[in-house]
């Protein structure tokens, strides 16, 4: 008797997450066949010796015997205290604590924010380049993704004359990531105020990613999308993963902020996510009070003489100095996302070129096209690496890419 053939649920036909994907799976073939490969393709601080506050961890450990039951479905008191008075202090306005959800990490509250708002046809107005969990949920919640484009020469800020084109009758909402994942830069509050007027005008949601406006530099100060729109909901997105440095804590929230008195339906269909799932990871939400309160460890990361910095003061000049590559100044997080110049290099398929930097150079790498960018011309480079590791990189980067010259 012949067996039934078991395939994949039709809904991830559209559904990619590249940062993972398959260049990552040859890699690990690579390492358990023994081939020690320099990783520059995912934002994991404790893997490169960034590790999080001695307080933190010694907060979890105090914690743990208290943390072996559920907590509320949305998250510990104590947590969601903690978050809405950071709130206060980023300027984010009416945000209290039944406002407040935690997850583990901020990756299962994007999902569960486009579950719990989108039917069949419905669009999102997402950025391209995008990190690429945002496509991935809008089409698993049954909803379309529509990319606006981001203007590398106007230093990646979002192009307000092309979110206005794909505004539709059937979008629902705009993403907006900032510090932006893939780039690295901070947008300006004067194209933040224009975004939080197409919403006003079209009537949509605003979704704040904003998980890295711990890490910005230059003396630069980020604005939450939120305290521009008090009059509109927006649903904001935030966590320690790399602010302190807990990826595998999975220790993320979500916050409803502005104007929610027309959401009550869409907020009901939240709370049923969020009770679904019972709660987030309990031990992740116990750090949240210590993390988000006092001394912020980052901070000496982020200033001249500090890792970070100085490693993206690094990378920038290296990646320029190669001809036909260049790079914008990313002003927040470990992000830079350099292009290739299709006149200097003939590259038609991204995939296949981390791929053989792979296999020839023990790189790896995310391709640009992982990041819903049109085009197969540029890549991201994570430089957390120390500087001789960087240094390797692009020595191997700079050699690989004379393969690829017209």
């Amino acid at each position: 008797m012949s067996m039934r053939i078991i395939n994949r649920s039709k809904k991830l036909d559209n559904v990619c997450y590249d940062i993972r994907g398959p260049v990552n799976d040859e890699a690990q073939k690579m390492e358990l066949n023994g081939i020690s490969i320099l990783k520059l393709n995912i934002g994991n601080p404790a893997a490169f010796d960034f590790f999080a506050p001695d307080e933190v961890i010694v907060d979890m450990i105090y914690n743990l015997r208290d943390s072996e039951g559920y907590s509320a479905s949305k998250g510990l008191f104590s947590a969601r205290k903690a978050i809405m008075q950071y709130c206060q202090l980023k300027n984010i306005p009416n945000v209290g604590i039944e406002d407040i959800y935690t997850g583990n990490g901020e990756s299962e509250l994007i999902m569960m924010s486009m579950q719990g708002l989108l039917d069949p046809g419905d669009e999102i107005l997402i950025p391209m380049p995008d990190y690429p969990l945002w496509t991935a949920s809008v089409v698993l919640a049954g909803g379309t993704p529509v990319h606006y484009r981001c203007d590398e020469q106007a230093h990646w800020n979002p192009d307000i004359d092309d979110i206005k084109a794909k505004v539709g009758p059937r979008t629902k909402g705009i993403v907006v990531i900032n510090p932006n994942n893939p780039t690295g830069v901070l947008y300006d509050t004067a194209i933040l105020n224009e975004i939080a007027e197409i919403a006003r005008k079209n009537d949509l949601i605003l979704f704040a990613d904003e998980i890295y406006d711990r890490l910005v530099m230059d003396g630069k100060k980020h604005v939450a999308l939120a305290s521009l729109a008090p009059d509109l909901l927006t649903v904001c997105f935030n966590g320690l993963s790399k602010s302190h440095r807990v990826a595998g804590f999975r220790s993320g929230w979500m916050c409803l902020a502005g104007e929610k008195k027309h959401a009550k339906g869409y907020i009901e269909g939240l709370n049923l996510l969020a009770s679904m799932r019972l709660c987030s990871n309990v031990p992740a939400q116990s750090i949240i009070q210590t993390s988000l309160g006092g001394y912020q460890s980052a901070d000496k990361y982020l200033v001249p003489g500090g890792r970070i910095y100085e490693q993206r003061e690094y990378i920038y000049k290296a990646l320029n100095a190669i001809p036909g590559v260049s790079a914008v100044k990313p002003d927040a997080a470990f992000y830079i996302f350099p292009r290739l110049d299709p006149e200097v290099y003939d590259i038609q398929n991204d995939v296949e070129f981390a791929l053989g930097l792979l296999k020839k150079k023990k790189i790896l790498i995310t391709y640009g096209t992982g990041f819903n960018w049109d085009k197969p011309d540029h890549f991201r480079i994570v430089y957390l690496p120390n500087i001789e590791q960087l240094a390797e990189a692009m020595e191997g980067i700079e050699d690989y890419l004379k393969s690829f010259k017209r």
